[in-house]
This record gives C-alpha cells, structure tokens and sequence, in this order.
C-alpha cells in the first residue's frame, strides 16, 4: 500500500506531534524517516503555533514562522503532503494567551483570527488541532470552529487536544467549556480528539478510562489515544511491553478504534534522538499492519 492510500483516514489513526524542530546543535530534526517502508503515519501535527499582542507577530514555538531557520521544515511537511500524509498545525498548547485573544469581541475576534488565517493558507495546512489549555468560552471555541469551517470548507480537519479526564468529568479540564457541550454543539465539524493520557490527566497503562469514555457516549472513532513516547518529556510514560497489550485490547474490543498519537517526534523510543521514527514502526506493526499489505 502507498503512502498516498493511507493518508485517508481510515483507522484507527497513527498521529505524530513534531514540536522539537532542531538538535541541540540546532541542525533540522528531519520528519522525513516517516515514509520510510513499514511506517504507516496518517497525520503529522506541527507544534506549536501562537497568536501573541501583536496580532502580526504569530510565532512557531519561538520564531516567525517565516525564519531562516525553518527552511528545511516547511520543504519536508511539503514533502509529506505530497505522498499522502496530511500537515495540520497545532495552535496554543502550554504556552497561554492564543485562545484569549480570539475570546473577546467580535473586532478583537477578527484582529487576532485574521493573521491565523492567512498563515494557514500560506503554509497550505490541511487542518488545526486546537489544543486549548487555558480557559476559553464554549461560545468562542463554536465561534473559531464556525469561522475556520466558513474559511477552508469541510474538507478541512479541526481537531482537539484536551486532557483525558476533561472526557469524563468536565472539572477535571484545562480549557474551561465543557467537551460534551462542544461536541452537541459542533461534533460534525470536530474529527476526532487527541486526548492526553498523561502528565496526570489519564492512564494508559490500561483500558479503563477509554471503555469508561465509551460507555458514557463517546464514539469510539473520534477517541485517539495520546501517549508520552519517552520519560524524559513528562510523567505518564508506559512502555512497549505494558503498551502492546493495552493496544491489542483496545483495537478488539473497538471496531472503529480512533487511533494513537504521540508526543512527541524527537525522542520517541525505542529509537531516542537517534531514530525517533521507530515509535511509528512499532506502532504501525500494533495498529496498521493492515495498511502494508
């Protein structure tokens, strides 16, 4: 099977968040590895894009987006896209205020969202995730949902990040509206979720929490799993030989499982720094195999 036939979204899912963009020695973290045969990735989420007081000022991580150094990074999402798998931004995440400044009026709205707007055209983005880890109005994530829709038209993948528990006990969340609001609200227009199970928010070590998601009403189809790929990028870490039985399980006992994600890229083991598209091998071999054939 080409690349190109599995970056339609068939599941479960095979995401990876490519957030580290260079060394130490600050030489580009290629993501080209990923087409490598036996590695099956649908979707590659960019990290992580912000909307600062200047409304013309968005950064990726801690530089315009449009830096030198970027160079080699925008050739190879290209790259990607081009055999099949799809490049969607991530906005906001740990570092707050993005979703601030498109919460407030409808002028201050348009001042903020323009600017965003314009990036992901000129980037050719096939979706956003939006990771909202700051307090933000059920009414204005509708209103940034609405506008990208408006904007790029269905075929356009908006997703979001929020912490595991946020899908069972709306205290237990980062974001401030509540998920099963959103997702009566809008759910036709979100595809899926990328949950955290880490960092304290959720556990992977077993099937618990997810079965728990799926009885209480989610489907299953829009769950991906999101799991910590090496113990020195946050707590919550589970690995391989504690993971393979908990992804068997889970791709049985949920026909339409939604998929997997990692965070992140650059230091996935069992390859570390050294060959982080590993990960993405063993994964595939857990949840894709099907799509090598």
């Amino acid at each position: 099977m080409t690349q190109a036939d599995a970056s339609k979204d068939i599941l479960p899912r095979l995401v990876v968040y490519y957030q580290t963009l260079h060394d130490k020695s600050d030489k580009p973290i290629s993501i080209l590895p990923l087409l490598q045969p036996g590695i099956s990735v649908s979707h590659v989420i960019l990290a992580a894009i912000h909307i600062n007081e200047d409304p013309s000022a968005i950064t990726l991580n801690d530089h315009a987006p449009d830096h030198q150094r970027n160079s080699t990074l925008w050739s190879e999402l290209s790259t990607l896209q081009a055999c099949g798998i799809k490049v969607m931004g991530m906005l906001g995440g740990a570092a707050k205020g993005s979703y601030a400044r498109l919460d407030g009026s409808d002028k201050q709205f348009e001042e903020y969202y323009v600017p965003l707007r314009d990036f992901v055209r000129q980037r050719n983005l096939d979706g956003l995730d939006l990771c909202v880890e700051e307090k933000m109005s059920l009414s204005g994530i509708l209103r940034l949902i609405d506008r990208l829709k408006s904007d790029f038209g269905q075929d356009f993948i908006i997703t979001l990040a929020p912490v595991a528990s946020a899908m069972i006990d709306p205290t237990k969340n980062l974001s401030g509206f509540s998920y099963m609001d959103l997702e009566a609200a809008r759910g036709s227009d979100v595809a899926w979720y990328n949950m955290q199970f880490y960092c304290g928010w959720g556990d992977i070590s077993n099937t618990h929490m997810y079965d728990l998601m799926v009885q209480t009403g989610w489907s299953s189809e829009k769950l991906v799993v999101g799991m910590i790929t090496n113990p020195e990028t946050g707590s919550g870490f589970v690995p391989w030989e504690a993971l393979s039985p908990v992804l068997f399980s889970l791709t049985r006992k949920h026909r339409k499982f939604g998929g997997v994600m990692c965070w992140e890229y650059f230091n996935s083991l069992p390859g570390d720094v050294h060959q982080p598209w590993e990960w993405a091998r063993n994964m595939t071999l857990h949840i894709r195999s099907a799509d090598l054939i």
